[in-house]
This record gives C-alpha cells, structure tokens and sequence, in this order.
C-alpha cells in the first residue's frame, strides 16, 4: 500500500510544476504494477487536487499560493501537511516535467478526443535519469497521458470539463485532524 502512494504521488508531482491558463476537472486513472487508483483531478490557477477513489479514498491538493501539499485520508478523517518547494517544484511555462533533460517527439496521436504530440522525455532526478512517454494535448496545454517506457505505469486524464473549480475543493476539509509522522521514524501511512 504504501509502496503504491509512493508511486502514485510521484506520478502527481511530475506535473506540479505545469502552469495552467484555464480550471478544469477531469477523470483521472493510474495504473502500476497491475494496480489500478482511479479518480478526480481539478485544477485551479495555483492549485490541483487528485481525489484517488479506487483501491483507496485518498486526496492530495496541492497549493503552490500556500505553499503546501496536503494529503488527507478521508476514511481516518486525518491529514498530513507537507511543504511545497517553490525553488525545486516551480510553475514552468512550457511542458517541461520536473528535473526534464532532454525531450524528443516520437509521433502523434489522439487521445480521447484530444490531438496529442507523444514525446520521450528524459529526466534527471537523485542522480538518476529516467524515461517517459508523454502525451502533450496540443488543444488544451496539457499532459493528458505519461507512461513509464516499461509500461511499468501510467496516468491517464479523461473527460475533461472546463470552467470554474470551487475554492472549497482547495481546503482541508473541516473536522479533520492534522497527523505527523514521528520523525526519524519509518512509520506506516495507515497508521491511525
């Protein structure tokens, strides 16, 4: 389980530095190793948040205003704050994904209705480079998929609809404790 929302948060933080001109949510579906989350994304200028519904009910809002990541787990009405790096997770304005080094395109497709231009892109993070597929939406200025060259995962958005995203989506919800992790600890996320 864990090993899973490492994943899937990886997933989400390549994107947290893409700047979006327009608010729109969408259908979201992740795969990884066989495993499929899927749920909600909406997005609002300087702020996202990714609603997991399937295996779990799990919601990461990310407010780059604020400079914070939230992750709330909605069964264990409980949320953990983490900082958001303005240095290391800045808005680009291009579609250049965090740590990117080199991208080349490889073709074109359309994907749920959307012409896209599928791209390698190398990154570099931990010392380490990375390959990924990703298809950049060139109707919408947005990476509606990205896969791992392996197909080891993937992350997909789907029936995206444009318009004004509440502000209450934005916020933890009220009635929820704030958790933390000890520190120096290796403590479970499923913790209580």
């Amino acid at each position: 389980m864990v090993r899973r929302l490492t994943v899937l948060l990886s997933i989400i933080f390549l994107f947290s530095g893409v700047a979006l001109a327009a608010e729109f949510s969408a259908d979201t579906i992740m795969t990884s190793k066989g495993h499929t989350n899927t749920g909600k994304a909406f997005f609002g200028k300087n702020r996202f948040r990714i609603d997991m519904l399937s295996p779990q009910n799990m919601t990461v809002i990310t407010r780059i205003d604020k400079k914070v990541i939230w992750n709330i787990m909605q069964n264990k009405k409980m949320y953990m704050e983490m900082p958001y790096d303005a240095m290391k997770n800045k808005p680009m304005l291009e579609e250049k994904m965090e740590g990117e080094v080199e991208r080349k395109q490889v073709g074109t497709e359309t994907i749920d209705g959307h012409p896209t231009k599928k791209y390698l892109v190398t990154r570099k993070s931990g010392g380490m480079q990375h390959q990924v597929y990703s298809w950049w939406a060139t109707d919408i200025n947005f990476p509606i998929k990205t896969a791992a060259i392996d197909a080891s995962w993937t992350q997909e958005y789907k029936n995206i609809k444009f318009g004004a995203q509440s502000d209450s989506l934005f916020e933890v919800p009220a009635g929820y404790t704030k958790f933390q992790m000890p520190s120096g600890t290796n403590s479970n996320i499923n913790r209580p």
